[in-house]
């Protein structure tokens, strides 16, 4: 059976509602039955700087970061 994994990743800038976004998206996965990996990169969130989440769910998901050229 292939090990199918999807990978989301969700930008923005601080106060956008980024990380609150990701924690929906992986809570859903997870309660689906999902592996689920999250990764958060803050950098300057807290004055409007970029921030950046990467979710990845499937049957078995073994790293928290979505591999470049793969979301």
């Amino acid at each position: 059976m292939e090990n199918r994994v999807t990978n989301v990743v969700i930008a923005g800038l601080g106060g956008q509602g980024v990380l609150t976004a990701s924690n929906i998206v992986a809570m859903a996965a997870f309660l689906s039955g999902c592996d689920v990996k999250k990764s958060e990169v803050h950098g300057m969130s807290q004055r409007g700087g970029s921030v950046c989440s990467d979710v990845r769910f499937g049957q078995k998901v073994y790293s928290p970061m979505v591999p470049p050229g793969e979301a």
